[in-house]
């Protein structure tokens, strides 16, 4: 549902609930049908909010080649910054 369709559940449910004057619309009551619409809301909104927050968070780390298998290389150190230019 997500957090819009939560918030409209919610003010549709409270104008049914406390906007109108008549409540009867033939066998339906309209108060009892605004009480459902913001409850079903203030759960979705709820729902929405606690997925939101138990998502994971994905962090991507290069991961430098292997050295080539011929010679003898010298990793790097976190500090070094390897650069190449060509030059034309």
């Amino acid at each position: 549902m997500g957090i819009g369709g939560s918030i409209l559940l919610i003010v549709v449910g409270a104008i049914l609930t406390f906007g109108l004057d008549d409540t009867d619309l033939g066998p339906f009551n309209l108060d009892t049908i605004g009480w459902i619409f913001q409850l079903a809301g203030l759960f979705g909104l709820l729902l929405t909010l606690y997925f939101w927050n138990t998502r994971r968070r994905t962090v991507v780390r290069q991961v430098p080649p292997p050295p080539p298998a011929g010679g003898t290389m010298i990793p790097p150190s976190a500090d070094e910054v390897i650069e190449r230019r060509r030059t034309y």
